[in-house]
């Protein structure tokens, strides 16, 4: 079966030593990623700017691999403040409504503190 990593151009990818995504068989796994435009390298500061930001670099990861977010089948939401979860609702609903993955949010501080999402996902193209 063939792997395929797949970069986003992070600098963190380079520094820690990790793939956005690995695609092997039908499956794409995508790693924690948080809402850093990686071309610019800035991150906006409310969590709803962020996650919409983390699923544009999901989806771009997806497309890299052949698949696309209708083909997520789980997610990880990790937030430092469980209360902001609430105000990425609309954004998580707006690409995720009809797709409704197996979902799980974790509260656990993370790598910056200006990041306030990180969006881990697993996909099975169709």
């Amino acid at each position: 079966m063939n792997r395929t990593l797949i970069s986003s151009g992070s600098v963190f990818e380079e520094q820690i030593g990790y793939s956005r995504a690995v695609a092997q068989g039908p499956f794409v796994f995508v790693s924690g990623t948080t809402g850093f435009d990686y071309e610019s390298m800035t991150i906006e500061e409310g969590a709803a700017q962020q996650a919409e930001q983390c699923l544009k670099n999901i989806e771009h990861a997806l497309r890299k691999a052949g698949a696309s977010l209708t083909d997520i089948v789980t997610v990880t939401y990790v937030l430092p403040h469980v209360e902001d979860f609430e105000s990425c609702w609309p954004v998580l609903k707006k690409y995720f409504g009809n797709v409704r993955p197996a979902a799980m949010m974790i509260s656990a501080k993370l790598l910056d503190p200006r990041m306030k999402i990180e969006i881990q996902v697993t996909a099975m193209k169709q």
